[in-house]
């Protein structure tokens, strides 16, 4: 048994979201604000069951104002008109969750209560949990009533003050829980294959209870695991040492106390032993002290004797900050002098957090195949094992670098099937779901794992910005080449496509190194977003098309006309008029789609623009000053454009290296056209890029460099686009944070 998939509806900025989960790991990746967390507090909040985890501020802010006007017509409704009672004006705006199960044929007996008619031959079975009223006419009631109180307060006293409740939002920030709870309805499978959440009619009856108790385990790590620094005033936190997690799992699967079999019979009897020998020093080493008390003439005759006993619990025995050390030496040994180990909080919070993690999975394993003394506790309705165990952890790369973050995700998914009764077993299922700012992370899964968050601007001013699901496992569709660069290419890329606002693809390190200098000296609001720059090439920017325009990312692509001649590939500088063409592969066959040279320069600025979300910068004709003329130039690529952008700077560089001094000495000739025939012939004789870029960032202050024409009208695309998107609209009334993340 597995989920296939969940449809989350109006819970935050989610108004409509479909997720597609892995049979083994599902990772939700995205930018900052994309809804994450907003889609790992649903699956926390409706399959925990648990109506008292929501809050006013969990209904998507673009609701409030269908929501209050249900109010609003209760408070009118008089005069004979009857109110509408009906749930099904409620539940096309509340927080909703269905969760659609792929069941086997040998699991029927599982899911018996939830099968929606007897013609049900196998395949999905749906259930949508929705936080509804739990009766309708009681709320109508209770709000009218405190209303009509108010109103009628208000006017006895002719004030103008607005007493609660002022609006249904207002009512609920109080009244939430007490009058709405989770329903569980169950949904049509045939319409499972639809990609909207087909409604419920008026004749649908609730379930009774929780439908999923004694399909899933849920197990559930937050974000916030309250590490710290060991001498902070508020230490780490007390539930998430490893000491605290020692102590719950010895306690419900070890305690020799609890339950005791035959192969705890030596542990009690040492413990018997210990407590004996130890109650006979505490008797003979007070002796004395108490004998004292005689002289007080106590106890006297009929008063109790004083005795001195102990209790051997071993349970205690892990409580103190000593309990659980790290052997600094690692000479093998497991020694036991204390004076050559650290206690827990001594180690640092990277280790911390991913023993607490680590061992955190195995407790969740071990509970879920009632290991040890978990085993005698269940009751006689528990007695077969949950067939889905779904484990839910939040960003856990808090605190972890790197390497460990890659570790980390390679090996949980193992930890949590590491059981003889789970190990390429498929009758007993684990879905583990991560939410990740981490690149890190993202790079050591495949892609048919990753599910991105993709931001959706708001439509209108009584919308929200809202997020939709890319499945990326099928991004590329039978394309195999391309596949296999992308996901070898980002790969090597540390994914961070995934996680930005926009993506800058350059053509190589010269660009690499000098693009961030003029986004920081000439672009502020751009410095202020989080812009993944690739470096990628010309011929091979456009093979990431399907990924970019998948993902709806704002992309700037900075490219070079490449050009070549009419009949050959030979490269030539360029001109137009001459018949040449570009060779860039992106120019051709993304942006503008094109390949003659003169049609390419021809291009105007909107005509470099692909679906408004991915715009192509290449050199273009240009005007500047030299030797006191204006004149106009082609550059042949990104480094003459930088020196045609900055002539007088390069004419003084004669005195300089490498390919900087040669720069120089071309731009010092005559004519421009004599100095754009050097830098052509320069260019193609030395690869040394890169070393020129360096040589530039270390002989200028920032903002001496001008960015070349075509690169800075790029730069202003990308950076007015990122702000209108910025400009998220929301309700005027009764606003409220969205959460998110």
């Amino acid at each position: 048994m597995k989920i296939a998939f969940t449809d989350i509806q109006n819970f935050r900025k989610l108004k409509n979201c479909r997720i597609v989960l892995s049979e083994q790991k599902t990772i939700f990746v995205g930018a900052n604000n994309s809804g994450k967390t907003s889609a790992m507090d649903a699956l926390i909040i409706f399959l925990k069951y648990n109506h008292r985890e929501f809050s006013v501020r969990d209904f998507t802010l673009s609701n409030w104002k269908d929501i209050n006007q249900i109010a609003s017509d209760w408070v009118d409704a008089e005069n004979g008109n009857e109110p509408d009672l009906s749930p099904d004006i409620w539940r096309p705006l509340m927080p909703s969750l269905d969760v659609w199960l792929e069941v086997k044929d040998k699991e029927v007996h599982y899911v018996s209560h939830i099968i929606p008619t007897l013609d049900w031959a196998g395949g999905k079975l749906g259930i949508r949990l929705v936080l509804e009223p739990n009766n309708t006419e009681e709320l109508y009631k209770a709000f009218k009533a405190a209303h009509g109180s108010a109103k009628e307060t208000c006017g006895a006293a002719d004030s103008s003050l607005k007493l609660w409740p002022k609006s249904m939002r207002d009512f609920l920030e109080k009244e939430l829980h007490k009058y709405f709870t989770i329903n569980a309805y169950i949904l049509d499978p045939s319409k499972a294959a639809k990609h909207e959440p087909q409604p419920l009619t008026n004749r649908a009856e609730h379930l009774d209870g929780d439908p999923f108790k004694g399909l899933f385990k849920i197990d559930i790590i937050n974000a916030q695991r309250g590490f710290s620094d060991p001498k902070s005033a508020d230490g780490p936190s007390s539930d998430q040492r490893l000491s605290a997690q020692l102590i719950g799992y010895f306690e419900k699967h070890l305690n020799p106390s609890e339950l005791p079999d035959a192969s705890d019979l030596d542990a009690l009897q040492a413990i018997e032993t210990a407590r004996d020998e130890f109650n006979k020093k505490l008797r003979e080493s007070f002796r004395s002290s108490i004998g004292e008390l005689e002289n007080l003439n106590y106890p006297g005759f009929s008063d109790p004797e004083i005795v001195i006993a102990c209790e051997v619990d071993p349970l205690q025995g892990l409580t103190h900050d000593a309990a659980v050390q790290f052997n600094v030496r690692r000479d093998g040994a497991g020694s036991s002098d204390i004076s050559l180990c650290l206690p827990e909080k001594y180690n640092g919070l990277g280790y911390q957090n991913l023993i607490s993690m680590v061992f955190n999975l195995i407790r969740f394993r071990d509970e879920w195949m009632r290991v040890g003394k978990a085993a005698k506790r269940i009751s006689d309705d528990d007695t077969f094992i949950e067939p889905l165990h779904i484990v839910l952890i939040e960003e856990p790369e808090a605190h972890l670098h790197a390497q460990v973050q890659q570790v980390f995700i390679k090996k949980a998914y193992d930890v949590l099937r590491n059981h003889p009764d789970l190990d390429d077993k498929n009758y007993l299922s684990t879905q583990l779901i991560i939410s990740t700012h981490s690149s890190h992370i993202a790079h050591e899964i495949d892609f048919v794992s990753l599910r991105y968050f993709k931001r959706v601007p708001a439509n209108d001013v009584n919308d929200v910005p809202g997020a939709v699901v890319v499945n990326l496992s099928t991004v590329f569709g039978s394309n195999n080449d391309t596949t296999k660069f992308a996901t070898r290419y980002l790969k090597t890329t540390h994914c961070d496509l995934f996680f930005a606002d926009a993506a800058i693809l350059v053509e190589g390190p010269a660009e690499r190194m000098l693009v961030p200098d003029f986004i920081s000296n000439h672009h502020r609001g751009l410095d202020r977003c989080y812009i993944s720059l690739l470096e990628i090439g010309g011929s091979h920017a456009h093979r990431l098309r399907p990924l970019i325009e998948r993902l709806g990312l704002m992309t700037l692509v900075i490219t070079d006309l490449d050009s070549i001649k009419k009949d050959s590939t030979e490269k030539v500088l360029p001109k137009k008029g001459e018949g040449y063409r570009s060779g860039n592969d992106t120019i051709k066959s993304w942006v503008p789609e094109k390949a003659n040279l003169d049609e390419v320069l021809n291009i105007d600025n909107q005509g470099k623009v692909k679906e408004e979300i991915v715009r192509v910068a290449y050199q273009c004709e240009m005007t500047l000053i030299f030797d006191g003329e204006a004149v106009t130039a082609i550059p042949y690529t990104f480094e003459d454009a930088v020196v045609l952008s900055n002539v007088e700077f390069f004419k003084g560089k004669t005195d300089s290296k490498g390919l900087i001094k040669k720069m120089a000495e071309a731009v010092n000739l005559p004519t421009i056209q004599e100095a754009s025939e050097a830098m052509f012939d320069v260019l193609g004789k030395t690869g040394k890029k890169a070393e020129m870029a360096l040589e530039l960032l270390y002989m200028t202050e920032p903002g001496d460099l001008n960015p070349p024409q075509y690169i800075a009208e790029g730069l202003q695309w990308l950076e007015k686009n990122l702000t209108n998107r910025h400009a998220d609209y929301i309700v005027q009334d009764d606003a409220a944070g969205e959460g998110d993340g």
